[in-house]
């Protein structure tokens, strides 16, 4: 007997939001099961804050629904105020009361009831900062005061808890740390939980699910792996990570091109270019081989090889940090992993995916 499906915490159906001329959000379409983490991925000016704040309440749409645990709260002759919606916001800049000590701010949006201040202790507990309670928030480092922001935004059980670039405004080692800290916190609440990122391996390396959202539109909800190497469209395949761009032939399931043939799961015909990662190539040291290895860069956990072809193609080629070859020295490429192929640009305005392309026996792996 299959296990049942998790209830849909959250549904967003064709969110629109215009300012003037400017129109940020347009027909946003997603859902967030219940007790899952999804990113809201894309660059900057995409519409990602400003479709927080439609489900939050903050902004009202021109168009579309909102639905939080089977009940609307955005649509037609349906608003919801903020206060009511039982939603949880964790600012980019943690907008924390300065002149409030820590279990002060957790505790700022729950009731006056009994079991106020277990409450406050709880959830200090699950971010690790029982100790600094009594800690005013000029004396946290940042870190601290993100934590504190989401213990505050946990506390009042919501619905679901929003995160706006929740880790901009650290540095890199902290903002990988509290990562997962922040992850293991959501997990250990059962909250179901949005969170908005500009940054790739973030969204990969945190999410369950990652929404990718271009000029307005959410163009592909997928968990990380499938986005990463099975993106829908052109446009996402170009913002996601990076991609050599091969041209080649298909004749059935066949595609041709200068580093060899690939067999694709369907029959297409005609021009089409190969998205191919730059894991996806394996590189050996050969006089007879299709190119010559131009530059490197090296990065401690592998490096980035960018080898010539004799056509005057320039491919990525990511390898391990002990392989060794010398700029100038000839090499052989083969594809050894997971290949996207898309119709050649040009040929199809909307930028259908075509079929992903898979060697036998590819083992892909992620950057």
């Amino acid at each position: 007997m299959m296990p049942e499906a998790p209830p849909i915490a959250l549904h967003c159906e064709g969110l629109s939001k215009s300012f003037g001329a400017v129109t940020p959000v347009g027909d946003a379409t997603f859902h967030v099961t219940a007790g899952a983490i999804l990113a809201l991925l894309g660059p900057s000016g995409c519409g990602k804050t400003t479709t927080l704040r439609l489900i939050a309440g903050l902004d009202q749409p021109d168009a579309g629904t909102i639905v939080l645990d089977g009940s609307v709260v955005q649509g037609p002759d349906v608003s919801v105020p903020p206060e009511r919606r039982r939603v949880g916001l964790v600012f980019q800049d943690y907008a924390l009361f300065p002149h409030l000590d820590v279990q002060a701010n957790v505790g700022f949006g729950l009731s006056r009831r009994n079991g106020r201040a277990a409450r406050v202790a709880e959830t200090l507990e699950l971010v690790g900062l029982s100790a600094l309670a009594s800690r005013m928030p000029h004396e946290l480092s940042g870190g601290q005061q993100q934590r504190v922001a989401l213990a505050r935004a946990l506390a009042p059980e919501p619905r679901v808890v929003l995160l706006d670039e929740p880790f901009s405004n650290l540095d890199a080692a902290l903002r990988n740390d509290l990562r997962n800290d922040v992850r293991r916190v959501l997990r250990e609440s059962g909250a179901t939980a949005v969170f908005v990122t500009h940054d790739q391996e973030e969204a990969l390396s945190l999410a369950d699910q990652v929404a990718v959202m271009i000029d307005g539109r959410v163009l592909q909800v997928a968990p990380p792996y499938d986005v990463y190497c099975h993106p829908v469209s052109r446009v996402v395949a170009d913002f996601i990570g990076h991609y050599n761009v091969i041209h080649g032939a298909a004749m059935g399931r066949m595609v041709v091109c200068e580093l060899g043939t690939v067999r694709i799961q369907d029959a297409m015909s005609g021009p089409v270019d190969l998205y191919v990662r730059p894991e996806a190539l394996q590189v050996t040291s050969d006089r007879n081989g299709q190119g010559v290895i131009e530059a490197r860069q090296f990065f401690g956990h592998d490096q980035l090889l960018h080898v010539r072809l004799d056509s005057g193609l320039v491919v990525a080629c990511r390898v391990e940090p002990t392989f060794i070859a010398p700029e100038g020295v000839r090499a052989r490429i083969q594809i050894n992993g997971d290949v996207v192929a898309f119709t050649r640009a040009g040929t199809d305005a909307r930028g259908r995916r075509g079929a992903p392309v898979t060697p036998p026996a590819a083992r892909p792996r992620l950057a």
